[in-house]
């Protein structure tokens, strides 16, 4: 094993629950080599509070929302409105097109 290095981690809830730090304690083949306290973002990823999303079903070919989304493979989205999910495809031709006239700029192909 020599060369090689290894971390095991550990992520301990504090006593009481407290949403805002862990303790964080790092052995090195048991050895600990780190003790100390980690901030943590609680919220949501999201922002559930403003209400439904909405997502464009490159499957069904349609607006879904919270409600009726299919699954992640199958959806573009969030976003904000019904609209903006109805032009999904038409932003993502868009930026398909910007970058690929990007990577000929690079490649030296546009000038």
């Amino acid at each position: 094993m020599s060369g090689q290095v290894r971390a095991d981690f550990a992520i301990l809830p504090r006593t009481p629950p407290d949403t805002s730090t862990v303790d964080v304690v790092a052995t090195n083949c048991g050895d600990p080599v780190a003790v100390g306290l980690r901030p943590v973002h609680s919220d949501l990823m999201n922002d559930s509070g403003r209400g439904g999303h909405y997502y464009w079903c490159t499957r069904h070919h349609r607006v879904e929302t919270d409600a009726d989304v299919c699954p992640a493979k199958h959806v573009l989205g969030p976003y904000p409105s019904a609209a903006d999910a109805e032009n999904a495809l038409q932003k993502v031709q868009e930026r398909n097109e910007a970058w690929e006239a990007e990577d000929a700029r690079w490649a030296g192909e546009g000038n």
